[in-house]
């Protein structure tokens, strides 16, 4: 009897599933492969929505809960989260003794993932390492848990150039594009018709989605920033406005209550989600002209459908972005003559040459046969690989 390889997938936030789909049904169904879910961090919330419950429908097993006790959103609270998640980890490694650990992004509850799983001596396979979003805390996590990797899936060529640049060894650093855009190739996006219906709103003449988060490396600007936001949609007339609200970041809360204040004010307009869901979401930028705010789907997912981004702040920065998006400050004056922009004949008539920067083909199906077959034996004993400077 072969042993099957067991492969442990770590999530802790909607998005972060959604991305993670695929490559998590491709290894629940392969019979090779026995898979090992563990689900931690806003999935467990209550305020975030309890989303563990739409990984059990769409038919997953979950391992493994990690709780780490998201009651604050302040750097004490989440350091806090951090040490508890470790041990949580720590624990759920031990009894399960999985072969390999798949990883994506750079949240903090994946950084302590990636801290008890090199304690404990196990492979680590992540995915969307190299990139830069200079803004927020997520810039040293990420590249923290990149040395602490031992595969590594980028989403472009420069970023997998970035991985090698950190001493990653290059036979062991895949560009293999990024993940959301296998949802949008496999998911059966809804005719606006059946979207209307799953969010309970009449779309409009303009129609735009409001996705931010705190920028993390700033003190005390959640507040000035998203009011500066909800100024400037307020002015825009014939317009429905759908937001999604704000992660479990420091000073998220600040965001989702004025999100709350605003929606309750406008409900002819306006309308909130804590968590839509990747069909709904991907479904919905379909439909609207424009997405707000600074999420890395503006820049990663949205531009597969040749709608604008308006980008605001420095959350993003560094990041590879298509022609689609256009970065702005974040005082009203700013975000108005960037929808200005957005919205004329001349920025909608370039949308149709846009091509997206992070890729068109589906990586799960690299993925997968990589964590199932690449050697084990020698994989922790990284060697630093040198660049060889002139």
């Amino acid at each position: 009897m072969i042993n099957k390889r067991k492969v442990c997938v770590v999530t802790g936030t909607r998005a972060e599933y959604g991305l993670l789909y695929w490559t998590i049904y491709g290894l629940h169904k392969d019979p090779d492969v026995e898979l090992q879910l563990l689900v931690t961090g806003m999935h467990l919330s209550p305020e975030f929505g309890l989303t563990y419950k739409q990984i059990e429908a769409d038919g997953f097993f979950i391992t493994k809960k990690i709780e780490i006790l998201l009651s604050s959103d302040s750097p004490v609270g989440i350091s806090k989260s951090i040490g508890l998640g470790v041990m949580g980890f720590a624990d759920a490694y031990q009894e399960l003794s999985p072969d390999i650990i798949l990883l994506l992004g750079d949240r903090f509850e994946i950084f302590s993932a990636a801290i008890a799983a090199t304690i404990a001596r196990i492979p680590i396979a992540h995915c969307h390492g190299g990139e830069s979003t200079e803004g927020v805390i997520d810039e040293p996590i990420r590249h923290s848990i990149t040395k602490m990797s031992h595969l590594h899936f980028t989403s472009t060529e420069e970023y997998r150039k970035r991985i090698i640049q950190l001493g990653e060894q290059p036979d062991f650093v895949y560009n293999f594009g990024a993940l959301g855009i296998e949802n949008i190739n496999r998911l059966n996006l809804l005719s606006r018709e059946v979207f209307e219906k799953s969010i309970a709103f009449k779309l409009n003449k303009r129609n735009i989605l409001v996705t931010f988060h705190p920028v993390t490396l700033e003190n005390a600007t959640a507040e000035t920033q998203f009011k500066g936001l909800l100024e400037a949609v307020d002015n825009l007339k014939e317009a429905t406005i759908i937001f999604t609200k704000a992660n479990a970041d420091t000073d998220g809360r600040i965001i989702n209550q004025l999100i709350d204040e605003y929606v309750a004010r406008h409900g002819d307009k306006a309308v909130v989600f804590t968590s839509m869901g990747q069909l709904r979401y991907l479904s919905a930028l379909q439909f609207v002209d424009v997405v707000i705010g600074n999420s890395s789907s503006g820049l990663i997912e949205v531009p597969s459908f040749k709608t604008a981004t308006i980008n605001i702040g420095d959350r993003q920065r560094g990041r590879i972005k298509a022609q689609s998006v256009i970065d702005s400050g974040a005082t009203p004056v700013e975000i108005n003559k960037a929808i200005d922009k957005a919205l004329s004949l001349e920025f909608r008539n370039s949308l149709k040459l846009v091509e997206n920067p992070y890729g068109t083909s589906n990586a799960s199906g690299n993925i997968i046969p990589l964590l199932k077959s690449i050697p084990l034996d020698n994989l922790l004993k990284k060697e630093f690989y040198n660049l060889n400077f002139i």
